[in-house]
């Protein structure tokens, strides 16, 4: 296969896709451990919107996870399959998620300490171990 079809289908599609999989299944998996508050319906965004201010510590758990894996999962997908320039890749991959976290920041009131946790720690350090997951030893 040509490498830059090769390259933008793991990067664009592939690595996308597989840890926006990831993290919506853990975001669905939270919500089964750690009920949401009383009346909230998760799958509408008003709703969430809503009752943010009734979430506990424990229910930024599985969000941070999510967005965690998603993108470590992402960035290692997209720099395993890459013809070349891996790291690059995994970084593109972070930095797509990244943007996604910066989104549901400035849309969801959450506490700032989960803001920061979440942009600082999520994305860019979870594309960076993806990528040095696939390096051969």
């Amino acid at each position: 296969m040509n490498p830059i079809l090769k390259n933008i289908l793991a990067a664009l599609v592939t690595g996308i896709i597989i840890g926006s999989i990831v993290n919506i299944g853990l975001i669905m998996l939270g919500h089964v451990i750690i009920p949401p508050p009383e009346g909230m319906n998760p799958m509408d965004m008003e709703s969430l919107k809503a009752h943010m201010p009734l979430f506990e510590t424990k229910h930024f758990i599985a969000p941070f996870l999510a967005h965690a894996l998603g993108t470590l999962v992402g960035a290692f997908t997209a720099a395993k399959i890459a013809s070349n320039h891996q790291m690059k890749f995994a970084l593109a991959i972070g930095v797509w998620f990244l943007y996604g976290g910066a989104s549901m920041v400035m849309d969801f009131p959450s506490p700032m300490w989960f803001n920061v946790l979440d942009l600082v720690g999520a994305y860019l350090p979870m594309a960076w171990i993806g990528w040095k997951l696939t390096e051969k030893k």
